[in-house]
């Protein structure tokens, strides 16, 4: 990986809600144009990471750089101006405004990103929103909301998006649907950092992956090494 080509670097943070620590020196790395995934179960790290890179939970410890520029501590707003999207497992729609009301709202939020995203591109990548774009995005089901988010958020122009747990709690056809978009998305050209508990969906979409588990990377690498290691996948990913 060459200095030239690394978008997003993660060195050694320390990351905790008030006294109770949660990561213990995560580092990571992600190149333009790939999509790399925070594998790991339920509560060991995975969001805190998310969260510590967009600066709504800033590391004590350790820095995040973004493009060659120390974000560390930066206000969310700022980060997000100067590149990342954030796709909260939550979503966080606006529920009263209507589908293209919400993706208005994403728009006018775009920053030093180019504006390279309008309604009409974002409606022909989910092609299921422009049929919903009058209706209220409250009364969407859980998978048209997850593509709104993605959708609003793309509006804002990102060059790196992070996607927490995108395909939690989807029917999979609906997960099928959602993977298809995003590797869409990486065709384009966009930088993806995701994290997942689904080491199938993962791996449909991913270039390489981490595995953290309490709050420390115990893994990192291809998928095909992964795969190979059952051992591995058995010890921080099996949730029997």
């Amino acid at each position: 990986m060459s200095a030239p080509d690394r978008v997003l670097t993660v060195e050694d943070i320390y990351t905790a809600y008030g006294l109770s620590q949660v990561l213990f020196g995560v580092s990571l790395q992600v190149t333009r144009g790939e999509c790399v995934c925070l594998l790991g179960r339920n509560g060991v790290g995975k969001t805190t990471t998310m969260r510590s890179i967009i600066g709504l939970t800033p590391p004590r410890r350790g820095r995040v750089v973004w493009k060659g520029r120390d974000v560390t501590g930066r206000a969310p707003y700022q980060i997000a101006r100067a590149g990342i999207g954030f796709i909260p497992e939550d979503r966080r729609i606006f529920g009263d405004l209507t589908v293209r009301e919400n993706l208005t709202v994403g728009e006018a939020g775009a920053g030093e990103a180019a504006r390279r995203w309008t309604v009409d591109r974002v409606f022909a990548l989910f092609p299921k929103l422009a049929t919903l774009a009058r209706q209220r995005a409250g009364s969407l089901s859980g998978g048209e909301q997850q593509m709104l988010t993605i959708a609003r958020t793309l509006m804002t122009g990102p060059r790196l998006l992070l996607l927490d747990e995108p395909s939690e709690g989807l029917a999979p056809v609906v997960v099928k649907a959602l993977a298809d978009n995003i590797l869409a998305l990486k065709r384009e050209g966009l930088t993806i950092l995701l994290s997942e508990q689904s080491l199938a969906f993962a791996r449909r979409l991913a270039d390489r992956a981490y595995i953290i588990e309490k709050g420390q990377i115990k893994f990192e690498g291809p998928f095909a090494a992964l795969d190979a290691d059952a051992e591995l996948r058995r010890t921080y990913l099996s949730l029997g």
